[in-house]
């Protein structure tokens, strides 16, 4: 499958960065249908690269895995342990 359309995001949230790329790689592994190629790996931060033919589908993946970050980054923060 030959990709036209790619993004590469890096994310940090400090001592929190572990947890969120738990809980988003976690989803991502149990989406073995997702139309576009995701990995996710963790550095010192989390890296994301997404590779898709369509435009749309980049979009939309993107901007899930936008929003379970906030969600997860969110979720930490509510608990302030």
């Amino acid at each position: 499958m030959m990709s036209n359309f790619n993004a590469k995001i890096t994310v940090d949230a400090n001592e929190k960065t572990k947890a969120i790329f738990d809980s988003i790689k976690t989803d991502n592994d149990f989406y073995p249908d997702n139309p576009t190629k995701t990995n996710i790996s963790l550095n010192k931060e989390i890296i994301i690269s997404i590779d898709s033919v369509h435009l749309s589908q980049l979009r939309a993946n993107l901007n899930s895995t936008l929003r379970l970050i906030q969600a997860s980054y969110d979720s930490i923060e509510s608990v302030k342990i």
